[in-house]
């Protein structure tokens, strides 16, 4: 008879039958969350478009024939006046993102700012700015971040099919770096970019097996976007979605596992099903950078229906849609 490789613990996990797979991993959050309650985010793109780098995915790449123009540093209080209007809509954590390789020098003391003025309204802040050096992470804690995103993206096998200007341990590297300054990571991948379920798996394996896994893991599901060289990549079995948000969930108990991009095109059954997998935080408000996301409106109703409730901190109002 043929030999067979042995399964990895993860492939194991992945490939449960369905039920078993949501009662494991229904049954591992809420041995450490309370299964009602789910963190909400607003993030706000600071410098969209004319990005040097060529993710297969994204129309802010200047490689990827985008005709979105490439736009300045948002000034500092109209970043703060946007967070003061995403706190008063129940957001807790408010995330800002530039379409940058690295930031340089010239832009450091801007974003210090914001980050010490959303500190001062009470919320989290959480910053993605591409690659850093180990006293830019450093500087980032000295002011207050308590979140950097710096998505893996896919597995290491996959990642230069999506990505050739930076390396997939140019990723790594970064987020020891920000581990190493002390800032909470931040870090997940997008699915439905035409990998196999063992790349699904390798990069959920990547994460959980960091020095410490990621306290937030979004799991972004791919919104093709026009001009990009995945704009007609073939939509993902929303089941492998759910797949995906369970193994995290038992790969990563006490993450936050964000069900991120790719909620606008997600039914409320199958957003609920992400839910009992172990997703708890989501994104709020019309926009994700340049993807559309459903509005706060739509989420009060989901959440009521559901019966979820927003988790707040102290001085926040309740609710991801107040």
């Amino acid at each position: 008879m043929p030999q067979h490789a042995p399964q990895r613990p993860a492939q194991e996990i992945y490939n449960l039958p369905l039920m078993d797979l949501l009662f494991q991993a229904q049954t591992v959050h809420r041995a450490h969350f309370d299964p009602n309650l789910v963190q909400c985010s607003k993030l706000l793109s600071i410098k969209t478009g004319g990005c040097p780098e060529d993710c297969a995915y994204c129309s802010q790449s200047a490689r990827n024939g985008s005709e979105l123009s490439a736009s300045k540093l948002v000034e500092v209080q109209k970043v703060l006046a946007e967070a003061r209007r995403a706190k008063e809509a129940g957001a807790t954590r408010y995330c800002m993102g530039a379409a940058w390789r690295s930031p340089k020098e010239r832009d450091m003391p801007a974003v210090l700012a914001m980050i010490r003025g959303v500190k001062a309204l009470g919320m989290e802040t959480c910053m993605t700015l591409g690659m850093l050096d180990a006293d830019q992470a450093l500087r980032l804690k000295d002011a207050g971040l308590d979140y950097y995103n710096h998505n893996i993206d896919t597995s290491e096998r996959y990642y230069s099919e999506i990505i050739t200007t930076r390396t997939f341990q140019d990723r790594l590297d970064t987020l020891d770096r920000v581990q190493a300054a002390g800032i909470n990571v931040c870090a997940g991948g997008i699915v439905g970019m035409g990998e196999t379920a063992e790349d699904r798996i390798s990069m959920l394996e990547t994460l959980a097996g960091l020095e410490m896994p990621p306290q937030s893991v979004p799991i972004n599901m791919l919104m093709p976007m026009a001009g990009t060289p995945l704009a007609d990549v073939p939509k993902l079995d929303p089941i492998e979605m759910v797949r995906t948000i369970a193994t995290a969930r038992i790969l990563m108990p006490t993450s936050y596992v964000r069900l991120s991009a790719g909620r606008s095109e997600m039914s409320d059954e199958m957003q609920a099903m992400c839910f009992f997998a172990g997703a708890n935080s989501i994104f709020v408000g019309d926009t994700l950078l340049t993807a559309d996301n459903p509005g706060e409106d739509k989420d009060a109703v989901l959440f009521a229906r559901l019966g979820l409730r927003a988790e707040v901190l102290e001085a926040s109002q309740e609710g991801c849609a107040a």
